[in-house]
């Protein structure tokens, strides 16, 4: 899981990149003030969250059967692409349902996923040696 959760991280990170530029230069003459600022909102908590999972990769090669870890960088992943991703489609497209869900509320599904890896990688640091 290290190796998987470090390319993520570096995927990840490199599409925070990509996206915020995409934000900053092609988007801001766009959309408005508010959904420029959700747009950034996204790009930000999804390149912290890239570098969380890169912590992970990395502590997973010390860890490689901690299943709070596993959990930790799965959480980080869930979380970006529930999170972020909820927040591009709200900020870029006039879409506001998937199906009978608003996308709104996918937000802090996402938002609950990061408070859970965090934990997950608190509690997981206390096997450290």
């Amino acid at each position: 899981m290290a190796k998987l959760f470090i390319q993520l991280a570096a995927l990840n990170g490199l599409l925070a990149v990509v996206l915020g530029a995409f934000g900053a230069h092609a988007l801001k003459a766009k959309i408005s003030a508010d959904m420029l600022n959700t747009y950034q909102t996204a790009v930000q908590y999804h390149f912290w969250h890239a570098l969380a999972l890169l912590a992970v990769g990395i502590l997973a090669y010390q860890l490689p059967s901690s299943k709070l870890l596993t959990g930790s960088g799965i959480a980080f992943a869930v979380g970006i692409v529930l999170f972020s991703g909820s927040l591009y489609v709200l900020a870029t497209t006039e879409l506001r349902h998937l199906g009978p869900m608003p996308v709104g509320l996918i937000t802090p599904i996402g938002g609950m996923c990061f408070i859970v890896g965090w934990l997950l990688l608190l509690i997981s640091s206390a096997q450290l040696k």
